[in-house]
């Protein structure tokens, strides 16, 4: 044995008898390639591509379709009479569309066109309806109240708000429902108006206070389109449930 030989320790390897990872270098420089290559490929393509003249799209295999083809002369359906288009009767004087006061019956209150301020005046707090209607888009309030028996007062309001992505309409005789189911008010959820889609009546129990006549109250709310319907009706004596009911009906007929 050399003198100058070392023998390796137990245990330890020398650095020449180490195993080398073998292959890691080369699929490194490999992967590098292949990705400049790629993308090498794909701008010589894209020069290629771009210095060709564009080619035609193939024709449509119904170059004369049209839609909706319009009907040969004298087939054209004819126009909506000012009685079929609701929008012609929601355009016109809208207290024309009111319903008219029973015979008998005595004029009391507003009866006409109702300025936004005093509708507003009619809420619990004016400056806050006056606000949310705003908010809402509303136009104009058409209304006509009456006097009929001893003490039944009825009053209907036709209040229409102008086109939106929001409907006012809507909004606002969902509100007026929500404040009559609130905290029991009305007593029930109320009672579908036939043929409304939306549209509910509510009868409300009796107020009594030492020294007054007994309160009873009525109300509907109805949305048609953007008009909405609303109707109240007070009176010292029971109010029929038919009596409110036929009123949201007969109106909302009239729309």
């Amino acid at each position: 044995m050399n003198d100058e030989e070392t023998i390796p320790e137990q245990g330890r390897t020398s650095p020449a008898a180490r195993p080398r990872r073998r292959g890691l270098r080369t699929v490194g420089l490999l992967a590098v390639a292949a990705v400049l290559g790629l993308v090498g490929g794909t701008a010589v393509g894209y020069g290629i591509q771009a210095e060709r003249e564009p080619t035609p799209l193939p024709p449509l295999n119904q170059p004369a379709l049209a839609y909706p083809k319009p009907l040969p002369r004298g087939e054209e359906p004819e126009p909506f009479s000012a009685a079929e288009d609701r929008q012609v009767k929601a355009e016109g004087d809208l207290r024309k569309l009111l319903l008219p006061r029973p015979a008998g019956a005595r004029p009391d209150g507003v009866d006409g066109w109702w300025s936004l301020a005093d509708y507003a005046g009619d809420f619990t707090w004016p400056g806050n309806a006056l606000e949310h209607q705003l908010q809402l888009g509303i136009r104009r309030v058409a209304v006509r109240s009456w006097l009929s028996g001893e003490d039944r007062f009825v009053s209907i309001r036709l209040v229409q708000y102008r086109p939106s992505s929001r409907i006012g309409a809507l909004e606002f005789v969902r509100d007026q429902q929500r404040n009559a189911i609130r905290d029991g008010e009305a007593g029930s959820l109320g009672t579908e108006v036939k043929g409304s889609g939306n549209g509910r009546y509510f009868l409300y129990p009796v107020e009594r206070k030492p020294g007054y006549l007994d309160f009873h109250q009525a109300r509907a709310f109805v949305q048609k389109d953007d008009i909405a319907i609303e109707i109240l009706v007070f009176d010292a004596r029971k109010i029929a449930e038919k009596d409110i009911r036929s009123l949201a009906e007969r109106q909302l007929e009239r729309l």
